[in-house]
């Protein structure tokens, strides 16, 4: 069963919260900010109303995630504190002498409870919904970019994930006492997950019957997660290491194995709408969602500040279309072409022809491809390969035993043209220096809610991960400039 308010129980030690919580506490602040009666509603309808006992209020469940988030603490860690931080408590709803929840129903709410993959745009939009009834955004300009997390496992196997979490937890406890080595089980001797999740469960058995060891912060912190590892992903561990995490390119000669979370972000610093993809998917696809999403969330859109990805030809029709200005400048490979400046062939305008380095003009040209495609037509031009076999420039032109010589030159669309002219004008230049703000979004989220490594493995988890990072991210940046 479930109650629809989330309630403090009366309690005679209720006064400690106004000595112990400063007025202007953060959570203070984000209980005053925030009405959190929408996770009710959007989550009613995976409870049971009318037989069982009472379950535990998936509001109160909600901030302890949102605790989790905030503070970057895992399932246990979080528990631990919140039986002794009064203002874990006061932010929860909580009397001071109520009992905290056992962590493995973190684990279960975020399985169960939290599978609607509406979740991300829901989060976002309710705090837009809060910062436009605040007056905090004001601006019609949205800055897109995509950030990159890591998987958990990184391209390591389950097997390795384990083993490493138990090494590193038996190094520090070694360091207090070497005399645990003849307590501790016989390391596996099968390479299979089975074996290890097995020794890893006899060793955790063992370290716990030690309370003066798990009480030194160096041991129970990384036996926390070990467990929670265990614990939280054992699924997932069976089944694969990270079946949807991809291979990306942060960029030609740098790549990742994780997921991408593209972002959409007002001059205010505030995410306006998220995508989250495997690591392959490319930027630029994800602009006419990014803005649809913003626009649902009641954002004006009227500019669009993005990197050289977001300059793809279907995207600048999208802003044609949708009466904005795409601040984007185009991949230099369609303004500049591919080739080097001693490499470029001269045109002879009254030929109509190109001229070769060593002078030799065309003998012909064709046109490839259709118009009004995503893809731009290219004019290509023919030599006479009898002059390129004893040209003495042939070396990087002319490869011995080709039977053509060709040059092609690719024809800039009407959108490419006229994206050239308005990159090079002022304006363009002075609004793409804006587009420093969401690298420095990214940043936080990485360094301060830690997004930089998935919490568990899967694009589901990453999603969850993603809408809790953001929710707290915007509320943060909220109460910042309403200070």
């Amino acid at each position: 069963m479930l109650d629809h308010q989330l309630s403090m129980n009366v309690s005679q030690f209720g006064g400690l919260y106004d000595v112990v919580v400063p007025k202007d506490h953060l959570l203070r602040k984000i209980n005053k900010l925030v009405d959190f009666s929408f996770i009710y509603d959007e989550l009613k309808d995976k409870y049971c109303h009318t037989n069982g006992r009472n379950a535990v209020h998936p509001i109160r469940i909600f901030k302890y995630l949102l605790l989790k988030t905030i503070y970057t603490l895992s399932d246990v860690d979080l528990i631990e504190r919140t039986k002794v931080d009064m203002s874990f408590k006061f932010f929860l709803e909580m009397a001071p002498e109520d009992d905290v929840i056992d962590p493995s129903l973190l684990a279960y709410f975020r399985r169960k409870r939290l599978e609607d993959e509406d979740l991300l745009d829901v989060l976002i939009n309710k705090t837009v919904e809060i910062a436009l009834e605040k007056g905090v955004i004001r601006s019609k300009s949205v800055i897109v970019d995509a950030t990159h997390t890591s998987s958990r496992y990184n391209q390591t196997s389950p097997v390795e994930v384990l083993r490493n979490r138990s090494k590193k937890v038996r190094k520090m406890i070694y360091s207090i006492d070497e005399t645990m080595k003849e307590k501790f089980p016989t390391k596996p001797t099968e390479d299979t997950i089975e074996a290890e999740l097995e020794y890893t469960q006899k060793l955790v058995k063992i370290i716990e019957k030690e309370p003066t060891l798990t009480e030194f912060p160096k041991v129970k912190e990384p036996l926390n997660l070990l467990k929670e590892t265990v614990e939280d992903d054992l699924l997932e561990l069976q089944q694969s290491e990270d079946p949807d995490a991809r291979v990306g390119h942060k960029s030609a000669d740098s790549s990742f194995f994780g997921y991408k979370t593209h972002l959409a972000m007002v001059q205010e610093r505030i995410i306006t709408a998220a995508t989250i993809t495997t690591g392959e998917k490319t930027d630029g696809k994800e602009l006419p969602t990014l803005i649809e999403k913003s626009k649902k969330a009641g954002i004006d859109v009227k500019e669009v500040i993005g990197d050289a990805a977001y300059s793809e030809k279907k995207n600048l029709t999208y802003a044609k279309e949708n009466e904005f200005e795409l601040i984007s400048k185009l991949n230099p490979s369609v303004s500049h072409g591919y080739r080097k400046k001693g490499d470029e062939f001269e045109y002879n305008k009254d030929a109509g022809m190109y001229v070769c380095p060593a002078g030799h003009m065309a003998i012909r040209k064709a046109r490839q491809g259709k118009k009004n495609q995503s893809v731009n037509q290219t004019d290509t031009y023919y030599f006479d390969v009898e002059k390129c076999k004893s040209c003495p420039f042939q070396e990087g032109c002319y490869k011995l035993g080709a039977k053509t010589k060709s040059y092609s030159v690719s024809i800039k669309s009407e959108e490419h043209t006229k994206q050239i002219e308005f990159q090079n004008s002022e304006h363009f230049k002075e609004r793409a220096k804006e587009r420093y703000k969401i690298e420095a979004k990214n940043s936080e989220l990485k360094h301060r809610h830690g997004y930089e490594i998935a919490s568990s493995s899967g694009l589901k988890g990453m999603r969850i991960q993603g809408a809790m990072a953001i929710f707290t991210a915007n509320i943060k940046r909220i109460i910042k400039l309403m200070d």
